[in-house]
């Protein structure tokens, strides 16, 4: 088994990985809903927990566990619960650790889906969330109340890449005695561990970067194995919101090309950012790879780069962004991100469009925002695509 005392990349690579008695040199796919026992005794000794093995795969499979076992290494947790879908495990996340009556702190600038979970479907079980300005420390102490129990942060936004001092805020969650959990899905702890930092709890969407090519869902939630373990993997055996083991090796083929893929991203992305600001259509661009972005200082000092993701207002409103994404040829217009291929989306209309006007507004996102997620292509033919919407306004 490698351990932490390798580098970043080798981990990567080879962290979690258990071979079978064949000896495979790639991790082995484990198709597989059950598994058998030796006898009724060993059968009743896993099924209560007295001895650790394979039980059923919707909460114990081999490959998933690689996976597991790869991405702590990766982001220096302790231990990681992987889950269907990124939803899922923001989902799994709150009802493991939380119950009725309690009360969630949370960033203000977070994904649509996200807003949706925390503001409607957990309030209807007595889960109430207060929404803070993220980047103002003392609206989150003003917001905690004695029953609050969790803070929930995106760094990078989605979609306006805000950056939120997670060392900072990991005093205040302290202080109030509530968990900090940080949603890394745009940095992955190829730019960004913040578990390091003072996080609690990190949370992933692997259908992003981590699968890195468009393929499968996936999500994940890691932390102190004391904190996690046992109320996540009894929320994935009662639920049973799994990650299949297809998904999870997929996922662990996208990890092996991490790191070189986010600082391939983060390179076009800030040529991109750069090109877009100069350009007399865009009124404003949001990237914190950018000296104009209002949390620079703190991005370069908390990431390693400035991740994927360029979102930019355009002089006008929903007409003219429209008519920019409508004007790509080869840009994927679709609100996934983190994929070798760039996509490009409307966040008012698509993302973040069943908030209500007033909340998106408040968030920051009107209707002459782009979000683009820069791809692995080359970034000339990039620019021309988003030049030809452009140049029509």
């Amino acid at each position: 088994m490698i351990g932490n005392e390798y580098d970043f990349e080798t981990q990567a690579v080879r962290a979690g990985t258990a071979r079978s008695q064949f000896n495979e040199h790639s991790e082995a796919m484990y198709l597989t809903s059950s598994f058998v026992f030796d006898s009724a005794a060993e059968a009743a000794r896993r099924f209560s927990g007295e001895e650790e093995g394979m039980v059923y795969s919707r909460y114990t499979n081999p490959t998933v566990q690689m996976l597991e076992t790869r991405l702590a290494a990766l982001e220096g947790a302790e231990f990681c619960v992987s889950t269907s879908s990124g939803m899922s495990a923001i989902l799994g996340l709150v009802m493991s650790l939380m119950s009725a009556g309690d009360h969630v702190v949370a960033s203000r600038s977070l994904f649509g889906a996200t807003v949706q979970l925390f503001n409607n479907l957990l309030r209807r079980f007595g889960i109430e969330t207060t929404f803070v300005e993220p980047a103002r420390m003392d609206r989150w102490q003003a917001a905690v109340r004695p029953n609050t129990r969790l803070f929930f942060v995106e760094t990078p936004s989605n979609p306006l890449t805000e950056i939120i001092d997670i060392g900072a805020l990991s005093e205040v969650a302290r202080k109030s005695g509530a968990l900090l959990a940080v949603d890394n899905c745009f940095c992955t702890p190829a730019l960004q561990r913040p578990i390091e930092q003072g996080a609690d709890l990190v949370v992933h969407s692997a259908t992003k970067y981590l699968d890195g090519q468009g393929r499968v869902l996936g999500g994940a939630v890691l932390g102190k194995r004391e904190v996690i373990q046992a109320p996540m993997t009894g929320f994935l055996r009662s639920a049973g919101p799994a990650l299949s083991p297809f998904n999870a090796w997929v996922i662990l083929k996208g990890l092996e090309t991490l790191r070189l893929r986010m600082l391939a991203h983060s390179q076009s992305a800030q040529q991109l950012a750069l090109w877009l600001e100069q350009h007399p259509r865009v009124a404003r661009v949001f990237y914190p790879g950018l000296a104009s972005h209002p949390q620079h200082d703190l991005a370069m000092r908390q990431q390693s780069a400035g991740g994927g993701v360029v979102s930019f207002e355009i002089k006008g409103g929903r007409k003219e962004a429209w008519k920019v994404i409508d004007s790509t040829k080869m840009i994927s217009i679709t609100a996934n991100l983190g994929d070798a291929k760039s996509t490009i989306t409307h966040p008012a209309s698509t993302t973040h469009g069943k908030l209500s006007a007033e909340v998106r507004s408040a968030a920051g996102i009107n209707e002459g925002l782009l979000r683009l997620a820069v791809g692995l292509e080359a970034s000339a033919d990039i620019k021309s695509d988003l030049d030809r919407g452009l140049s029509q306004i």
